[in-house]
């Protein structure tokens, strides 16, 4: 009876370890995946319009300069690894699914979604997804 609780315990130890390390890896592959796709279908010239428009919003240039000087060591992350994860986590993979569907035929509402979002995000998840933005797009 004690081996096969040992056993039982070794077998649930390593399929916890299996689950985290899938967890882990995949998000940080889906991060590069999303990443990728993103640079694929946006050219040079596409970056440079989005750029041109953040600098001509003052809306979004405040953003921008509220990002830029912030402190990243305050944040809750860094990198979009950890931004995936994140998301991920707070807004769930169906979710993510559900809103990249309706991006793609239109019917999606920004403001919606940015409600829905702020709602599941905290204030700093929030400034760190900015940082992580900004990060992205002026390296």
């Amino acid at each position: 009876m004690k081996k096969f609780l040992t056993i039982t315990v070794m077998i649930l130890v390593l399929l916890g370890a299996a689950g985290y390390a899938v967890w882990h890896f995949g998000t940080n592959i889906a991060s590069e995946k999303i990443i990728d796709t993103v640079k694929s279908n946006l050219t040079t010239e596409d970056l440079e319009e989005i750029k041109s428009y953040i600098e001509n919003d003052p809306k979004l240039q405040e953003v921008v300069n509220e990002v830029a000087s912030t402190n990243p060591d305050t944040l809750p992350f860094q990198t979009k690894e950890e931004a995936t994860r994140v998301v991920i986590k707070k807004v769930g993979v169906n979710r993510l699914l559900d809103i990249q569907e309706q991006a793609q035929n239109g019917s999606i509402n920004p403001d919606e979604l940015l409600s829905e979002i702020e709602g599941k995000l905290s204030e700093d998840e929030i400034s760190a997804l900015k940082y992580v933005l900004y990060k992205e797009l002026y390296k």
